[in-house]
């Protein structure tokens, strides 16, 4: 059965991948399978996220055979950034890590059978779908623009007066720390995917010696926001305040306002917006994925609870002061994660009652909150100390919920968990004489 369920879901996740090459063939660009192709050879996006695929892939390998693969890697990368300074070619590192990846998936099927063959495919599966999420991620937001023509921002940026349109002063704080502030914010958004594979890798660390993956990681969580999020995207186009209220929007911006003008509480309207911004702010799937690093990190070590404390902090600090977000999506994002967050447990637990009950609360307060937007914007807008509070204890009440539950499901499983079994402490007997005991074989009777 389980050899069929990890059939069946392979063959969806390549039937959507095909899916969305052909999509894309239809606007005329490349697809998430053509773009990962050409980076066997050309120059990759980003050297980061392929590396990160590469450390995936290691957490099955024994530590000689990993320094066999990172050598491996790193020697390609230095061919190809030698042939291309010859060549004048953009320069980029990844491509090395990328064949080591494919490499060890060709191990696996000439060298190793069984159980091994089965543990290192997975390892090789979860690069390949890290590096091709990305491209995937890339596809989505074209089919956004390209099917999208009107943005859903007016109603967004009215609604966000009942939580103080917090993006607004975030982009002033952010003017106000100068260069220094922005690059660091800018650095902690680009990077992401660099925090998700410390923390995955910290949770993988005894893959290699069990021979097994743990049951709950990461990447799973993260996977899964990357698939569903983007649907989100094409119900509710939205492209964030400094395009559709700022100076990055230009002749398609309501005005340029953002951050230092409050946008007007007015009646609001679908509107027209360009073919080249993506429709990717509601949710907001950078807190999303901010926020499942910040929950998988809770069980590490200070240092790394604290590395995911600050990433989910500065994430929120650039998603709002560089105005790629409304405060209306940040709140939407943390339910989203939370409500997947406690799906994928509760599938693990054979859907657990409580967590059946909370996946359908999360999802309740999701869907109220953008019919809220779209529908409630001016009234919230004209009674923000009613709606303010009241979308926040939505949010804190499904924050709420993961707690006690999560906790409760710990308790348990300490319930479940088989007491150690106390033996008896052997009894120390004198030695033995040279020669045989009274009564044993061999004794001499007088």
């Amino acid at each position: 059965m389980r050899a069929v369920a990890w059939g069946v879901a392979g063959a969806v996740t390549l039937g959507f991948f095909v899916a969305l090459e052909i999509i894309a063939r239809r606007y005329g660009e490349r697809g998430p399978l053509t773009n990962q192709a050409r980076e066997v050879i050309f120059a990759p996006k980003s050297g980061t996220v392929l590396y990160a695929g590469l450390a995936m892939t290691m957490v099955v390998l024994t530590w000689r055979q990993r320094f066999l693969a990172l050598g491996a890697a790193v020697g390609t990368d230095l061919v190809f950034w030698g042939v291309r300074s010859l060549a004048g070619a953009q320069m980029m590192v990844g491509n090395g890590a990328l064949l080591a990846t494919l490499g060890c998936a060709v191990v696996a099927v000439t060298r190793r059978t069984g159980a091994e063959r089965a543990l290192l495919l997975k390892g090789v599966g979860l690069a390949l779908l890290l590096v091709t999420g990305r491209k995937t991620g890339d596809t989505w937001l074209l089919i956004t623009w390209k099917t999208r023509p009107r943005v859903l921002d007016q109603y967004v940026a009215v609604a966000d007066h009942a939580l103080g349109s917090p993006s607004w002063l975030a982009g002033r704080l952010v003017e106000a720390s100068g260069p220094v502030g922005a690059h660091v914010l800018d650095w902690v958004y680009v990077q992401l995917a660099v925090a998700a594979v410390v923390v995955a890798l910290y949770q993988m660390r005894h893959v290699s010696a069990e021979r097994r993956f743990p049951r709950h990681h990461l990447v799973r969580t993260f996977l899964l926001i990357g698939l569903l999020g983007p649907g989100i995207y094409m119900l509710y186009p939205v492209v964030g305040p400094v395009f559709a209220y700022g100076a990055e929007g230009g002749a398609w911006a309501v005005a340029d306002l953002w951050p230092h003008t409050w946008v007007p509480v007015a009646a609001p309207h679908a509107m027209p917006f360009d073919e080249v911004t993506p429709r990717n702010c509601m949710p907001s799937l950078h807190t999303a994925w901010a926020t499942a690093i910040f929950l998988h990190s809770r069980k590490g070590p200070p240092v790394l609870r604290c590395v995911g404390a600050l990433w989910l902090i500065a994430t929120l600090g650039a998603t709002l002061g560089f105005g790629y977000h409304y405060g209306a999506d940040i709140v939407a994002g943390v339910v989203f994660t939370l409500t997947i967050e406690t799906g994928l447990r509760t599938y693990d637990r054979g859907w657990d009652r409580a967590g059946v009950r909370l996946v359908l609360h999360g999802a309740a307060v999701f869907t109220a909150l953008l019919l809220a937007y779209r529908y409630l914007s001016l009234p919230m807008a004209h009674h923000p100390w009613v709606f303010g509070p009241a979308v926040l204890l939505a949010m804190g009440s499904v924050i709420h919920g993961y707690v006690r539950t999560t906790r409760g499901w710990e308790r348990q499983d300490g319930r479940a968990a088989p007491a150690a079994v106390r033996l008896p402490a052997p009894r120390h007997e004198p030695p033995l004489a040279a020669g045989p005991r009274p009564g044993e074989p061999g004794e001499l009777v007088p």
